[in-house]
């Protein structure tokens, strides 16, 4: 599975790419807003086959964000999949990014949980300390549902991100 854009694309995630995973995931950089993980590569690589289960029965999905020249630049996950909407998080981009890996990413990863998923919304929760993330989320549709002590919770439409994508069109085509 891949999923491209105007200089991004999205591939499943493999056991080779632990060692990229984990370097993203242990830079302070980047992991300020994630939950920790092991240092340990065959660790990561023993969850990545794990989750390659869970991608074969519909479960969760995990991509490595990479340039059109094959060079990674970063993670997603889609997850939390229920009835009517999926989740998507880990999203972790680098010095080594596009211009508009960002917006490119996000609307690659709508495109595939509404088109290739089915569905019509999509959750996800951002740490409350995370003020860009959430300005990038309202400012293409984003509407807060909730919020507890760490995180705020949003909900965004397909009708949301399509508009989105038509404001934008000249930044991600």
């Amino acid at each position: 599975m891949i999923l491209e854009s105007k200089s991004i694309r999205l591939r499943f995630v493999e056991d080779s790419d632990a060692e990229f995973i984990l370097s993203l995931r242990l830079d302070d950089r980047y992991n300020k807003f994630l939950s920790s993980v092991s240092p340990d590569v065959e660790a990561q690589k023993k969850w990545i086959r794990k989750y390659k289960d869970d991608e074969k029965n519909g479960i969760q999905y995990y991509f490595i964000i990479e340039r059109l020249d094959g060079m990674p630049c970063g993670t997603v996950r889609v997850y939390d999949i229920r009835n009517d909407s999926f989740c998507w998080g880990s999203w972790i981009l680098n010095e080594k990014k596009t211009r508009y890996a960002a917006l490119e990413s996000a609307f690659l990863i709508y495109e595939f949980g509404f088109k290739q998923l089915g569905f019509k919304k999509s959750h996800f929760d951002v740490m409350k300390g995370n003020k860009g993330v959430i300005k990038f989320h309202t400012r293409i549709g984003a509407v807060k549902t909730s919020e507890d002590e760490i995180n705020d919770y949003f909900e965004i439409t397909e009708e949301s991100v399509e508009k989105a994508k038509e404001n934008l069109a000249d930044k991600i085509r």
